[in-house]
């Protein structure tokens, strides 16, 4: 397989993206020559971008207060792109999309009627889906003959069984869309092929994966599959995040609603205002909590704690046991206190942690006598949407 895809992985205000170079894949996974972000694109918008070993080699802002339209920044991009490719043509564009509805399970090239299709999503998810979707219609506008992929976040769920999908609301409802969903499927597949090509037998068995960042969640893998997650409908659901609430008593929105707060009030207060940023009263960053001495931090950190365990305990009635947990995102990778924090409460599964290999970040932080593998994952969503469009636009 030969040829390099573009990855993009578009938020509300920033813009990540890597380029693949199919013809360097190792273990069939391709590898990044390239990585960056536009930040702050409503903003000051800035375009940073590393090699392959993390040394800086674009680096361009825009005047403050003064952020470019979209094209503009696309254009910078795709200059960017064939400046690092020499004159090689791109053979692709690969999107991350947050939202694929019950018939999107896989990866889809994007056609007129895919983009139909995902108009109508974007009313399950009008937060994330119009960022998801303006660098496809700006990439199609800019380049019409450059092949484009999508790939869902939600596909990885699919494998959910009825009960792990269902809402307890009359069917109508269900049938117009209400179920649960999940969401951070492009990080748990990463984090289900490295299990199977790094440790085979703990993937055959039950497994939580904790995809701890920003935004947080859980999945229950039996053999690889998702079988269970904390995300459901929506990406507020489950755990605690940085400002957003994880769950709560739906009768909390109903009082909100009966004192005469809007939808939209209710919206930005459960998504930007909630969470580690409501609970401290003053960061959603739990490096910033971790190093704070304020008693609302370390309330910030505890809630943030407990819901992951409580939410595991339940994803492991799910399983049926429990055979390994994976620590991976920003903070599932990087922040030892909360691992730690995390594993002592549930210890009474049997999770026995190595303080020094947790301190230090090691591929393996359980200790030799416990009965649960604990690890530490890196993971790349970024590679397994470059895998995905490199198979869909170039074949095996």
């Amino acid at each position: 397989m030969t040829g390099t895809v573009l990855v993009v992985n578009a938020g509300s205000s920033s813009l990540k993206f890597a380029l693949f170079d199919a013809t360097i894949a190792a273990g069939g996974v391709p590898v990044a020559t390239a990585r960056g972000e536009i930040a702050d694109l409503d903003a000051s918008p800035r375009f940073l971008a590393h090699d392959s070993l993390g040394a800086v080699i674009a680096d361009q802002g825009w005047p403050e207060g003064r952020p470019p339209p979209f094209d503009v920044v696309l254009d910078t991009l795709l200059a960017f792109a064939d400046h690092h490719l020499g004159g090689q043509a791109l053979a692709a564009v690969g999107h991350r999309v947050v939202h694929g509805g019950a018939g999107h399970v896989g990866p889809a090239r994007v056609t007129q009627a895919l983009l139909a299709d995902l108009d109508t999503l974007t009313g399950l998810d009008p937060l994330h889906m119009p960022h998801n979707i303006a660098p496809i219609l700006a990439m199609k506008a800019a380049r019409p003959d450059l092949p484009q992929v999508v790939c869902f976040d939600t596909a990885f769920h699919h494998t959910l069984p009825l009960e792990a999908r269902s809402c307890a609301l009359p069917r109508a409802l269900q049938a117009a869309g209400i179920r649960r969903y999940g969401f951070h499927g492009l990080s748990y597949e990463y984090i289900a092929g490295r299990l199977a090509s790094d440790a085979p037998g703990l993937a055959r068995g039950r497994v939580i994966v904790a995809h701890l960042g920003s935004g947080a969640s859980l999945c229950a893998l039996s053999d690889g599959r998702s079988i269970a997650t904390t995300m459901g409908f929506s990406t507020l659901d489950g755990l605690v995040m940085a400002t957003r609430c994880g769950s709560i008593d739906p009768g909390v929105l109903l009082h909100l609603a009966r004192q005469g707060r809007s939808a939209a009030e209710i919206e930005d207060l459960l998504y930007h205002r909630s969470g580690l940023l409501g609970v401290s009263g003053s960061s959603g960053d739990l490096r910033d909590l971790l190093a704070s001495a304020d008693p609302e931090a370390a309330e910030a950190i505890a809630l943030f704690t407990y819901r992951i365990a409580v939410e595991a305990g339940g994803l492991v009635s799910a399983l049926g046991g429990l055979d390994g947990l994976v620590f991976t995102a920003g903070i599932g990778e990087h922040a030892a206190a909360i691992r730690a924090a995390v594993c002592a409460r549930l210890a009474w599964l049997g999770i026995r942690l190595d303080e020094g290999a947790n301190l230090a970040d090691a591929a393996r932080i359980s200790a030799a006598g416990s009965d649960i593998d604990v690890l530490v994952m890196a993971t790349d969503e970024e590679a397994v949407i470059a895998r995905h469009t490199l198979s869909a636009v170039l074949g095996p």
